[in-house]
Order: C-alpha cells, then sequence, then structure tokens
C-alpha cells in the first residue's frame, strides 16, 4: 500500500532522532511539536502505578523512583519526548473539592521538570482514572459527579503547569470506555468522549498562561483506530476549531498476531496490510488535514520471545518505524519496565532497540524466517531462504567475523539467498541435534538480520494423564520450535477457552519447554474443554513439522494420546 506523506517540516524532523533537537527549533505550530516529538517513549508502571490501593507511590509496580538523571538517560538513547502517564484517582479528595494531595502533585511537578531540563518534550495525562472512574460517566445516577471530580482535576493540573512552556502537551484521558450495558451503541460512547474533551479543552484553555497555546492530545474511545472512531475524533476536533489539537490512537498490531493465537504466529502479509490500513486512515483522516498524530502507546501485547518468536517480533517493529517515519506520525513506544533497565540503566534486549531506533531513519532488511532447520540426520543439502529487501540491496553474509564468498558459498537469486551444503556442513560441527549456528545477513542500509541455522530431527511426544489443573505432554523437541497449535472437536469446531479459534492462545493455553522438553496445557485451557469430548490437537513446529494428539477430559481427569 502506498502511503500518503505528511507535511514536509514532519519527515525532516523526523529523520533528526538527537534529543537536544527538541527545544531548538523553537517549534509553534501543533504539526511542528508533535513533529518534534518524535521518537517518544513512555514513563509505564510508575505515576500511574499509584492508582491501585492507598497510598501507592511511583515504586508500586516494581520500578524505581525518577531521580535527577533518569530523563537524561532517555534522552541520551535518541528520545525525544516522554509519556508520563499518571493516575490521580487514589490520592483525590472528597467532593466537592476533589482536591489532589499536593505531595503527589509536587512529584508529578518535580518529574515534569526533570525531563524538560533534559530537553524531552513532556505529555501528562489521566490514566487509569479511565477505567477506574472515568468510565461510570454512563450511568446517570452517577454522572454529575464523574464529571465534577474529572473537570477538579483538569482545573488543578492545568493551574499547576499555567506557566509551563509549549514543550509541555496535556492528554485528558487513556483508553476510556464507558458501560456496555448502559451505552449500546457507539453514538452515546462518542458523547460521552465528546462531552469529556470539550470540558478538558474549555478548562486549560481558560486557565490562562501558557495554556493558552499549549498542545492538547485528544484520544479516540478506547485509544482505538477502527474508522468509526477515528471519524467521531475528527468531528470533535473540527467542532473545537482549534489549531493546538492533536489526535491520538494506541497500537499493540493485530491482537491475534500479538498475543499468537487463532493461527497468527508470524508477522505475515496479511498482518502487514493491516498495519499499512491503520497508519493509511491516520493519514487520510487527520495528518492530511493538517491535523498531527500521535500514537500515544504502541508494541505487542506480550513482548517477551513467549508468545510471539523472536523474527517475527524483529519483523513487525522494523515495519512499524518505517509507517510511523513515512506517513509523518510520532510514536511514544509503551515501556513498563519489560525493555529499559531503570535500576542497571541498560536495554534488556540491545538488539530489540536497535531495529526500533534505526527505523527512526531507515530501514532494515529481513528473511521469511530468522530459524533455519537442517535435518542432523541426514545427507546436509543446499538450503534457501527468501530475503525481505524492504527497499534495500543485499550486501553480504557473515559467520562470525568471516565474509562467505558469492558465488562458493552462497547465490542469491532475485530475493532467494541460498547457503551452500558445504557452508552449513562447517558451520554445524559435530551436528548434535539441537546444536546451532548464527549467519548474519547485512543489506545496504539498517540492521544485519541473525540467521540461525538448527541441527534438528522430526519432534515427537507422548502419552500423557493428567488432571484439569494440568496436563504436561512429554516431548522431544529435537532442536525444533513450536508455532502454534490447533484444536478442535471432532466436528471441526474450535476447542478451548476461545472457542470461537480453532488455535489456541500461545502461553496462556499451552507452553512448551524446551529446557524441561514438556508441552504444558494449562488449567485455562483444560477448564474450557467439553466433558468427555474428544479434542484433535496439531501441534506446529517452525520447521514446518506437525505432530496429531487427541485429549480427552472426564471430570478432573485429562488424558493425553498420540493419534
Amino acid at each position: 500500500m502506498r502511503l500518503l506523506l505528511a507535511a514536509p517540516i514532519a519527515l525532516s524532523m523526523l529523520a533528526v532522532p538527537a534529543a537536544s533537537q527538541a527545544q531548538d527549533a523553537e517549534p509553534q505550530t501543533a504539526e511542528e511539536i508533535v513533529a518534534a516529538m518524535q521518537p517518544g517513549w513512555n514513563l509505564g508502571n510508575s505515576f500511574d502505578a499509584m492508582c491501585c490501593s492507598p497510598g501507592a507511590d511511583e515504586t508500586a509496580w516494581g520500578n524505581p523512583r525518577v531521580d535527577d538523571t533518569f530523563f537524561d538517560d532517555i534522552a541520551a538513547e535518541g528520545f525525544n519526548s516522554v509519556r508520563i502517564p499518571v493516575s490521580w484517582g487514589n490520592h483525590t479528595g472528597p467532593a466537592p473539592d476533589y482536591t489532589i494531595d499536593p505531595a503527589v502533585m509536587a512529584r508529578v511537578k518535580q518529574a515534569v521538570d526533570r525531563a524538560l531540563a533534559a530537553d524531552l518534550y513532556v505529555m501528562i495525562n489521566t490514566h487509569h482514572d479511565s477505567w477506574q472512574w472515568i468510565t461510570k460517566l454512563a450511568d446517570p445516577e452517577q454522572h454529575d459527579q464523574v464529571k465534577a471530580q474529572f473537570d477538579a482535576t483538569w482545573v488543578q493540573i492545568a493551574d499547576t503547569f499555567e506557566d509551563y512552556p509549549q514543550e509541555l502537551a496535556f492528554e485528558p484521558l487513556n483508553e476510556v470506555g464507558f458501560d456496555e450495558a448502559l451505552t449500546p451503541g457507539n453514538d452515546l460512547d462518542h458523547e460521552l468522549m465528546a462531552e469529556l474533551n470539550s470540558s478538558f479543552h474549555a478548562i486549560v484553555r481558560g486557565s490562562g498562561g501558557g495554556n493558552a497555546d499549549r498542545l492538547l492530545v485528544l484520544e479516540t474511545l478506547h485509544t482505538s483506530a477502527d474508522q468509526v472512531h477515528l471519524d467521531a475524533l475528527a468531528a470533535e476536533i473540527e467542532a473545537l476549531d482549534d489549531p493546538m489539537l492533536a489526535a491520538t490512537t494506541h497500537n499493540y498490531s493485530f491482537w491475534p498476531f500479538s498475543v499468537n493465537v487463532a493461527g497468527y504466529p508470524s508477522y505475515n502479509e496479511e498482518v502487514q496490510d493491516m498495519l499499512e490500513a491503520t497508519f493509511q486512515a491516520h493519514v487520510d483522516t487527520f495528518t492530511s488535514k493538517g491535523i498531527p498524530v500521535i500514537i500515544g502507546e504502541y508494541s505487542l501485547l506480550d513482548n517477551y520471545d513467549r508468545k510471539v518468536e523472536r523474527g517475527e517480533v524483529l519483523k513487525f517493529f522494523e515495519h512499524f518505524g518505517y509507517l510511523a517515519r513515512t506517513s509523518g506520525i510520532t510514536t511514544m513506544w509503551w515501556d513498563n519496565g519489560t525493555h529499559f533497565d531503570r535500576f542497571k540503566r541498560e536495554w534488556r534486549d540491545q538488539e530489540q532497540f536497535d531495529y526500533i531506533s534505526t527505523a527512526w531513519t531507515t530501514r532494515s532488511g529481513t528473511a521469511a524466517s530468522d530459524l533455519l532447520f537442517v535435518d542432523a540426520s541426514d545427507k546436509i543439502t543446499d538450503k534457501s531462504i527468501t530475503l525481505n529487501l524492504n527497499g534495500l540491496e543485499f550486501d553480504r553474509v557473515k559467520f562470525g567475523t568471516t565474509t562467505l564468498k558469492a558465488g562458493k558459498d552462497y547465490s542469491l537469486s532475485g530475493t532467494t539467498l541460498t547457503i551452500k551444503a558445504k557452508v552449513l556442513k562447517r558451520i554445524l560441527g559435530d551436528r548434535e541435534v539441537g546444536s546451532s549456528a548464527q549467519l548474519k545477513i547485512f543489506f545496504s542500509e539498517g540492521m544485519p538480520w541473525k540467521l540461525n541455522v538448527i541441527n534438528s530431527e522430526d519432534p515427537s511426544v507422548e502419552d500423557a494423564t493428567g488432571t484439569n489443573a494440568s496436563l504436561t505432554i512429554p516431548t522431544a523437541f529435537n532442536g525444533d520450535q513450536m508455532s502454534t497449535m490447533e484444536s478442535v472437536y471432532a466436528d471441526g469446531s474450535g476447542a478451548g477457552y476461545h472457542n470461537w479459534a480453532t488455535f489456541p492462545e500461545f502461553w496462556d493455553d499451552f507452553r512448551p519447554d524446551y529446557e524441561n522438553g514438556t508441552i504444558l496445557l494449562t488449567k485455562r485451557y483444560l477448564d474450557s474443554l467439553k466433558d468427555g469430548e474428544q479434542v484433535f490437537l496439531t501441534l506446529h513446529f517452525w520447521s514446518g513439522q506437525t505432530i496429531e494428539y487427541t485429549v480427552v477430559r472426564n471430570g478432573e481427569t485429562v488424558t493425553g494420546a498420540v493419534a
């Protein structure tokens, strides 16, 4: 899909991710500010963690307090902005004043000051308040109380930061939705969103000072990118008639891919097309009309190399960064402490960050997979893999410090890279099952693609007996890895927790344990099976191998057998 590019100013500023650029340009318009905020990062599970127990502070969910050098370290990683989610409700007094604890307000102010001092743009919001009490706006009996607390919260925030520079932006909500029993359709939901956004807008603008032209970032219902919600927000922004507004949504990719359910273990063409369509919808609805867009959170829902295979994770982030850059949309990576170790001040997965940061300025080549399986018990033959050049040129292949020779060690025909048998034999050594070697494929720009060459044999499983608490299936993976699992009843309907799908959810329903040689079927999955009915499983592996298996639950007893 060919994307419509945003204004040239956005692309030119996106191309320079140095943190110091944020305030050097002294932007004035909403488009210039949003462009200068790219790229952005979320201080997740810190000030939003104050939400969920009385007296909880920013350390409640396992992250350290933000000290006076923390944001300097974030800026040094190339970020230009930081989103600071804040949950206010548990630190707010009773009606009618709804006074925010002065110590909490002072602490948030201190964090904002430190981020601004690090030359970062800052965006603050009301975060878990959205599902804790703002969602009750739909209840006629609670509407006025909720509205009064929402207004009082933003009056106090606006007053506190009245004299702050344009580098501070306000976001009124976060992923807010309303009780479906009280809002039978989108129309009322959108009316409630418009009511909150309009009130927020009037409060901030009416407070004067720097708030008169501060960037206000309005979200869609649920921060969804569905077109109906984009259109509703576009109508709100048009009605407010304020040039200093931006739109925001969140993106965690296509949900079945993001958690590996329903037969989407790979970042395939269908999932890629969906992401391209999402960016195009933002361009068509907002940026092409002069309304800048911030994707205030993005990632994968379970980004631990557990549910989604490693190479597929990297392909998603590479593509996401490219689409953001070429469509002029600012993005803020969601990080709850999973990515940047806030104690050690280093990335837990440096390579993943390298893919993300490289995408700020260029593309990286990838391949159909980062796994290449070689039968450990058979004669080695040439092996081929399809490259995704992504507009780049193939450069070279390396094994360790050795550059392989074109024609002799490998060949390239179009996008098909073939590694010669003699090279595979050399790098795989004694060919012990499960052992591996790694090749690096370099392109004209960007990150090299790591291709893991693995000695493998056909995997196998054994019969097993367990309870509805768990069934542990003895498994000889033999170097292979699971991609997904199919689960159906005799009539072909889906069997499992997500019975609308024939492929259960990786990890939550089934868990391969490569070290201990088992596949665990979880309590959630087993409890959802019909009592006494045979379930037919197909275990799928990344090598392309499959295994047929059957499971039956009789009360609390579960049996599994090789089909």
